[in-house]
């Protein structure tokens, strides 16, 4: 799974390619990085890089994708840029193109029912999701036509308010 990290103003592409013990494999916008890792304590991470030992320190802020990451000579303030964060970021900036995009429901409920499976066409107004929230079900329909990208619920799922429940693309 690919995670876009926000450093100050830089925003990275990082992929987990493998992951075994503390050997972990990843790439860093198209560049291959073989690690070992190790939490020395909590938020404190011992890093091997090409016999180069880094200490990382993560530091959790506002938010759960928010943190502070310090390292000897530099500190960051990283974010975690994942579905959800894209969907709200265009929510309020208006970009309604991208907020079209994801079907999300506007308070907390159960998912009934997800019609759809990723890669599957869809047209405009074809319902995606049913969601039951205070005791009535309601249906989420595309926006747009696309394809189904993402689903990051399952059926039976308790979900919060305004969380991405179906990516179309």
């Amino acid at each position: 799974m690919a995670l876009e990290i926000k450093l100050d103003d830089r925003i990275a592409k990082v992929e987990l390619l493998t992951e075994d013990g503390n050997h972990v494999k990843i790439i860093v916008d198209d560049r291959e990085y073989d690690l070992d890792m190790q939490q020395v304590e909590n938020g404190v991470y011992s890093v091997m890089y090409k016999g180069r030992s880094f200490n990382v320190e993560l530091i959790e802020n506002s938010s759960p994708k928010k943190y502070t990451v310090n390292t000897f000579y530099h500190s960051y303030e990283a974010e975690i840029i994942d579905a959800e964060t894209k969907y709200l970021n265009a929510r309020n900036e208006g970009d309604l193109e991208a907020a079209e995009s994801t079907i999300s429901s506007p308070m907390p409920g159960k998912v009934v029912k997800i019609p759809v499976e990723i890669g599957q066409d869809i047209c405009k107004g074809e319902t995606v999701i049913i969601v039951s929230a205070m005791k009535m079900e309601s249906e989420y329909k595309a926006m747009k036509d696309g394809v189904i990208k993402e689903i990051y619920v399952d059926e039976d799922d308790t979900i919060d308010g305004n969380q991405p429940l179906i990516y179309i693309d």
